[in-house]
């Protein structure tokens, strides 16, 4: 056997790709992949995962803000965040967005950090929506804090329907065809601007421009808004991918 060889020499890159971090929860089986779809070409996606209950509840959603700090801590000790997004749209009205801010940056050292919430109110002054029509998988409990959180910012919840499901495993299986009817029937009964459509764990990406054509307005995701979010907030802009008004206002 021959001797081994000595140290090898190598280099160190000096510059990187910008990066951002996106916190999901356990049971999300939407945004990854959807993420992935939209994420612009320069820009490197970091994933960490976040402990979540099986159903979603106020309860199981404020539970999320014990585990976030350890979440953000599981990003790689090397990276260099430009901004990291945290996705949960009742998790975020649940627990606060400035709350949410604070227990991420106690994870890890980040200029900005956004969450559906925030990146909604973000994308409604962006687009000049200040009545918004929302469509909701959720029990109403959780959906009411949303809308409550919406209203102090200044945008109106001017329709609301809901799937009422609580099983994260239902919602991620909902068809998009029963997506774009009830989208559709909330905002065309509502006095609205826009129409929202709650949840990151809903699969919206494919129904957006087919649903903004049908209604004639914005019509806003929750992934959607924090991809578009997020990425500006990084520096960056859209990838190929790019659905809905949004990204080309």
């Amino acid at each position: 056997m021959s001797a081994p060889l000595p140290d090898l020499p190598y280099t160190l890159t000096e510059t990187r790709a910008p990066q951002v971090g996106l916190i999901i929860l356990q049971s999300d089986e939407s945004i990854e992949r959807d993420f992935r779809r939209m994420l612009p070409h320069g820009l490197e996606l970091m994933i960490s995962r976040v402990a979540s209950g099986l159903k979603v509840r106020p309860d199981t959603l404020e539970a999320m803000a014990g585990h976030l700090t350890g979440s953000a801590a599981l990003f790689p000790d090397g990276a260099r965040m430009a901004a990291v997004g945290y996705g949960c749209t009742s998790g975020a009205a649940q627990i606060g967005p400035g709350r949410v801010a604070e227990l991420i940056r106690a994870g890890i050292a980040t200029p900005e950090v956004t969450e559906p919430v925030s990146a909604l109110i973000a994308a409604c002054a962006h687009l000049g929506i200040g009545r918004l029509a929302i469509l909701s998988p959720y029990i109403a409990d959780v959906s009411a804090r949303l809308r409550t959180v919406l209203a102090g910012a200044g945008v109106a919840t001017t329709g609301f329907g809901s799937f009422n499901v609580a099983e994260e495993a239902r919602v991620v299986r909902i068809a998009p065809k029963s997506i774009v009817e009830a989208g559709c029937a909330v905002a065309g009964m509502a006095d609205c601007d826009g129409l929202f459509l709650s949840c990151t764990n809903l699969r919206t990406l494919d129904v957006i421009e087919e649903m903004e054509a049908r209604l004639g307005m914005p019509v806003l995701s929750s992934n959607q808004v924090l991809a578009w979010h997020l990425f500006r907030l990084a520096g960056s802009g859209a990838g190929d991918f790019a659905p809905g008004r949004l990204w080309r206002a």
